[in-house]
């Protein structure tokens, strides 16, 4: 019954989807019907669903789809198992022209391939590691009750401890978790590529303007939209909506100072290392 439910409202989804895709088509006759794939990669609480949002914003400009067409995560949801490599490229394969999706996407050579073709115009967004351990403790203990590690977190006395293995991750769990510069070193890969535009979502709270610029730029290189740059950008702008971003939990940047003892400042510079100064958020280990 639960399978037969799951199946059903998949179906439903994808047939919502092609309908109000082909509305679009209809809606923007006169432009190509065979745009780039919008594809958001994120690292994990770092501004997926606001990405999500701004991509999704082109479609009052162009015949791209009012919702995605799927997400895609490493690690399968409430079992937090990793997902055979295989699979991140048959959902690739999967994606068509005009679509806009999301993914949690290691950066593997097989999937580098596929993203730097003609076929996407790519986007990757990430967060200073340090508020991203922070909003994963607020994630896991009080958000998701079916994540697979949120009855560890709930069992732990306080924030300190918790926060602690955000940092180190827990490499005795049965469950893969390993500690944030292992997190993060999969994804390293989507920064070394100009075909890539890399975000920080700093810039989308403190330089909105001239970030959604570069979005908009990023897909203007590649396709000749027929609206002027202008409601370009209102579009994108518009399509912000923080309520429905779970990383706008506090709407600030650099929350971990509140939260980072000397001790947890200690162990992230022992696990991981020159990280903050390879994403720029740092010029050296004295922080």
């Amino acid at each position: 019954m639960w399978l037969n439910t799951c199946m059903s409202k998949a179906f439903l989804r994808s047939t919502v989807y092609h309908i109000e895709k082909g509305l679009q088509r209809i809606r923007f006759a006169s432009q190509p019907a065979n745009l780039p794939i919008l594809l958001g990669i994120s690292f994990p609480k770092s501004g997926t669903h606001l990405l999500d949002q701004i991509l999704l914003g082109f479609s009052n400009v162009a015949p791209y789809p009012k919702r995605l067409h799927s997400f895609y995560a490493e690690y399968e949801g409430e079992s937090g198992k990793k997902r055979d490599p295989h699979q991140a490229l048959d959902w690739l394969d999967s994606l068509r022209p005009c679509d806009v999706a999301s993914a949690h996407l290691f950066a593997r050579p097989e999937a580098v391939i596929r993203v730097y073709s003609p076929r996407f115009v790519p986007y990757f967004i990430f967060r200073d590691p340090r508020d991203v351990v922070v909003s994963h403790v607020f994630y896991v203990t009080d958000m998701e009750a079916r994540h697979v590690h949120h009855e560890y977190y709930q069992s732990l006395p306080d924030f300190d401890s918790r926060l602690k293995v955000s940092i180190l991750g827990r490499p005795s769990a049965e469950v893969e978790f390993p500690n944030i510069a292992e997190r993060f070193a999969p994804y390293l890969g989507w920064l070394d590529h100009p075909e890539v535009l890399t975000i920080h979502f700093e810039d989308l709270i403190h330089n909105r303007l001239e970030t959604l610029t570069r979005i908009m730029d990023h897909l203007l290189e590649r396709v000749p939209l027929r609206a002027s740059r202008q409601l370009i950008l209102a579009s994108l702008e518009a399509s912000i909506n923080p309520t429905k971003s779970p990383t706008f939990r506090s709407g600030k940047t650099g929350e971990w100072r509140k939260h980072f003892t000397e001790e947890h400042k200690r162990l992230f510079k022992e696990v991981a290392g020159d990280l903050l100064v390879k994403l720029g958020y740092e010029k050296d280990g004295e922080w």
